[in-house]
């Protein structure tokens, strides 16, 4: 019985888990590493979940004692399950397990991909924040049109009770109170029920797939982070980032996606037209027969606000301007071009926003919507009323008053994908009569 150690995040870790090693006595895993989400760590992946094997369930670590974990506990592999990280962080990750002398592996596709009785549509990308949800969005509004019978499986945001969030279906508003669900599920889930559709997420996908597959003639994958689908696709998007030329060829496990990819979407084109081609040269490299399609950010206000001048502060989507490495979102985009000023926030950041600021140290001009947990969602709420700002402008998918109590306007604007060169439509068109 080879011991193993699951390196994650609270999603890709424990789908790797039911797919691999879950009932496996080849295996004994002794538990999962946690990082990139606060307050995962020190709980436990819940016997209910992990099976006959693990009757007590398996402990969840925190990741910055991993070398103590292989030697304590005699590791002999340790699976690097999570996502949107350099090829350069994936080998250091490495490097630091072989000094300890424990093997490092990379669970691929054959091995973790859930087979639909459906056909499934998914959509990836190759960093956060490339534009997956405004596409997932756009292609769930063509398959309404064209009559198609779907649903949406969402990339898993397990953050609270993991046997409760073990199957769930969201079709109201209501569900996501009941729930609980953190802001950044919210942010994904939200926009999609807005439209009618049925969302399904959760930690054990073999039995979301399950369930999905009774209401559905279509799935649509809709991915997090740039993490490879759960389910084998019949039809591959990867969205590629105009403002981050090459990191499609960078990054893990994005450049997994941008290769396998049917249809590469070049997002935010008209912001950097000139690196397009820089992308397009990668694809002739990597992924010749993808088609590519070129698209730009739509940004729509809420409301009309008279902002120039202003004092604004700008709340961006957390992972995006987090580990996604961007310095801003629709929110700055769309401030700067309404002639607001966009304060610093940083001098009034409180608790765990502060220590998001020491972190992430390239974020300067907005706030990360960070909302993993109540007393987090208290210190946002108390940095963007000590900010002095007139009004609060919002880039995330969410409407932030449901959950922030704030004593400052909130503008909320809304992004969606436009095409530039090619046809969303037309792809799905030969997709359904295929």
């Amino acid at each position: 019985m080879r011991k193993v150690l699951v390196l994650g995040a609270a999603g890709r870790d424990f789908h790797n888990f039911n797919m691999f090693f879950r009932d496996n006595p080849a295996y004994e895993v002794i538990g999962f590493t946690a990082t990139q989400i606060p307050n995962i760590a020190n709980r436990r992946y819940p016997a209910e979940l992990a099976g006959k094997l693990y009757p007590k369930g398996i402990p969840i670590f925190d990741e910055k004692d991993l070398e103590q974990i292989i030697e304590k506990h005699d590791v002999d592999e340790v699976y690097f399950s999570y996502s949107d990280v350099s090829h350069e962080y994936v080998m250091h990750m490495a490097s630091r397990v072989q000094a300890k002398g424990a093997s490092f592996v990379l669970l691929g596709p054959k091995e973790t991909m859930l087979k639909s009785s459906r056909k499934v549509i998914a959509v990836t990308g190759v960093r956060t924040g490339a534009g997956k949800s405004p596409l997932s969005r756009a292609l769930t509004l063509i398959l309404k049109k064209k009559k198609v019978r779907f649903v949406v499986i969402r990339h898993p945001m397990p953050y609270g009770d993991l046997i409760k969030q073990k199957l769930q279906r969201f079709a109201s508003m209501e569900d996501l109170d009941k729930q609980e669900c953190t802001m950044e599920e919210r942010e994904e889930y939200e926009p999609h029920i807005k439209n009618g559709f049925v969302v399904y997420a959760g930690v054990d996908y073999g039995a979301i797939l399950k369930e999905a597959e009774k209401e559905a003639d279509v799935i649509l994958w809709d991915g997090g982070n740039n993490d490879m689908p759960f389910i084998k696709p019949d039809l591959y998007f990867t969205v590629a980032d105009a403002l981050r030329p090459g990191h499609e060829m960078l990054y893990y496990p994005g450049e997994t996606n941008f290769r396998s990819a049917d249809i590469i979407v070049i997002n935010k084109v008209s912001e950097n037209p000139t690196d397009v081609l820089r992308i397009r040269k990668n694809i002739d490299k990597v992924n010749p027969k993808a088609e590519v399609i070129e698209t730009d950010m739509e940004l729509t206000p809420q409301k009309e606000i008279k902002m120039w001048g202003k004092k604004v502060i700008v709340v961006e989507d957390g992972p995006t301007v987090t580990h996604g490495g961007m310095k801003f979102g629709a929110g700055f985009e769309y401030a700067s071009r309404v002639g607001a000023e966009i304060i610093d926030p940083r001098p009034h950041a409180v608790g765990s926003i502060k220590e998001t600021y020491k972190r992430y140290d390239h974020m300067d001009n907005v706030v990360p919507a960070m909302g993993y947990y109540g007393k987090q969602l208290e210190e946002l709420t108390e940095t963007i009323n000590r900010s002095g700002a007139e009004i609060v402008v919002s880039g995330t998918p969410v409407d932030i008053t449901h959950m922030l109590k704030v004593k400052i306007p909130v503008l909320h604007v809304r992004y969606d994908m436009k095409e530039r060169v090619g046809s969303l439509e037309a792809v799905i068109d030969r997709f359904l009569k295929s």
